[in-house]
């Protein structure tokens, strides 16, 4: 089995999760641990412009492993992001970057490490993404870039860039499951106690993240509600009376606080519950589409194809996990 070194890239005001996350991930590989015990699964290794500790965002400093400037070109380049890649960053790291992911058979960012992937010039013509806050400031500043803001995860050819933070545990594992296969992929997410993965397609903007806290009680009262009771009667006039205001209030007020309207709201909320007891359980889909609070299996259909690109049943097959036996989940 070939040894895959893998090289991390340090510098000051890096995100310290964006290292440790993707480094727990291929490192569990080569472990004792559940999921781990292939040999020299990687061979990781950390450096830093002139070898020198690096301070990241949280206050922690980082002692590399080598140079950065006397470093070979690895199988795999992991380039963190942070505060440190969001202005201009220094031209001899973005330089070097360059040369190094020129000899590398993968490249790999995390977060806004995509800034320095595209200041080196290695994303013009290709799809990437980032965190979505930086997003904007990211198509301003390279507009040779395909820049796809929703998926937590894109993989262009040898290239895959990574959005927020824990979206590089992610790719992480996906990576893993390329290598080494699903098998061990899965068992790594067991033990680190997380999804095997979340599909590079899915948005990083759940309803929850996507819109907002309402400020008034009542408005929050509702918002957990939707969330909590997706199969109910979700209308604007059922709503509005558990918020105690007319229709037309509570629909301008939903839209104001939230910044999208309530109906918008109960779609995504469902459209998030479909999708993830696709994922995590063995319901057949109709049963599915009942729990999420559709009211058929072709209106489930639809959602999905509009939302996601695919049906519910391609989605089943594509991101289910599998049982501890290895076996499919019923359903």
């Amino acid at each position: 089995m070939p040894n895959r070194n893998v090289l991390i890239v340090f510098f000051d005001e890096v995100q310290s999760l964006d290292i440790s996350g993707p480094l727990e991930v291929l490192s569990a590989a080569g472990s004792g641990d559940p999921g781990g015990g292939i040999p020299a699964a990687y061979r990781i290794r950390t450096a830093s412009p002139g070898g020198r500790p690096v301070r990241t965002s949280s206050g922690l400093t980082l002692v590399p492993d080598e140079d950065l400037d006397l470093a070979a070109p690895p199988h795999t380049l992991l380039v963190p992001g942070g505060r440190g890649t969001r202005g201009p960053a220094a031209p001899e790291l973005v330089g070097r970057i360059a040369e190094l992911a020129a000899g590398a058979e993968r490249v790999v960012s995390v977060c806004t490490g995509a800034f320095l992937l595209a200041e080196a010039g290695l994303l013009d013509g290709r799809r990437a993404t980032t965190h979505w806050a930086y997003c904007a400031t990211f198509a301003r500043r390279f507009p040779a870039v395909r820049l796809d803001p929703e998926p937590i995860f894109v993989r262009d050819g040898r290239v895959s860039t990574s959005a927020g933070v824990t979206a590089g545990i992610d790719l992480a594992l996906a990576l893993v499951e390329e290598d080494f296969g699903r098998g061990t992929a899965l068992a790594i997410a067991r033990h680190l106690v997380m999804y095997l993965r979340r599909p590079g397609g899915q948005s990083q903007f759940s309803m929850q993240l996507a819109g907002q806290i309402a400020e008034r009680d009542a408005l929050r009262e509702v918002q957990r509600w939707v969330a909590e009771n997706p199969g109910d009667d979700l209308s604007v006039s059922a709503l509005a009376e558990r918020a105690s205001l007319s229709p037309r209030q509570f629909a301008r007020a939903f839209a104001a606080e939230v910044g999208v309207p309530p109906g918008r709201y109960v779609d995504g909320v469902r459209l998030e519950t479909a999708r993830r007891l696709l994922e995590e359980t063995g319901y057949g889909v109709e049963e599915v589409g009942r729990a999420a609070g559709y009211g058929s299996t072709e209106a489930m259909r639809r959602a999905f194809v509009r939302g996601l690109g695919i049906p519910p049943s391609e989605y089943r097959r594509r991101f289910r996990p599998q049982t501890a036996a290895g076996l499919p989940l019923a359903g």
